[in-house]
Order: structure tokens, then C-alpha cells, then sequence
């Protein structure tokens, strides 16, 4: 996928991560876009990791994948600004 693909499609699982997790982060928009793009990161390491595959292109297992990664990303980011 090219950048502006991860960039939407990172704002979009942060913004249901932060949906799913409702708290008062801070940061705004730049940060739902980061956290959401990292988690999409993580999530297809962790689902490599695990043997489910890769994340490629815009299909329901990859947003799922993406969206597990940004909740893990934002209970991290929530634990570090303590």
C-alpha cells in the first residue's frame, strides 16, 4: 500500500481504537493518525508473529489486525503518559 493507503487507513483503526477504549488522551487528531498507524504496525507483526498471515490492502482481516494493534498502541501511549 502507499503512504496516504496507511495513513487513512490508520486514522480510520484509531479512530475505532479510541472508540472502542474512550478516555481523555489529548493530542487530537496527529496523534489518532500516529497511534493508529503504528498500531496497524504492530498488529500485522503480532498476527505474522502468531502465524495468521500478513497485512496487505484494504480487507476485513487487515482492519481487524490494525484495529486490535491501535487498542494495543493506545493502552501503551495511556501507560507511558502517567
Amino acid at each position: 500500500m502507499g503512504i496516504l493507503s496507511w495513513i487513512i487507513f490508520g486514522l480510520i483503526a484509531g479512530i475505532i481504537a479510541k472508540w472502542i477504549m474512550p478516555g481523555r488522551d489529548g493530542g487530537g487528531f496527529i496523534i489518532t493518525i500516529v497511534l493508529g498507524i503504528i498500531g496497524a504496525v504492530v498488529g500485522g507483526w503480532i498476527s505474522t508473529f502468531f502465524g495468521y498471515g500478513r497485512v496487505d490492502g484494504f480487507n476485513f482481516g487487515s482492519f481487524v489486525v490494525a484495529v486490535i494493534g491501535a487498542i494495543v498502541v493506545l493502552w501503551i501511549y495511556r501507560l507511558v503518559r502517567r
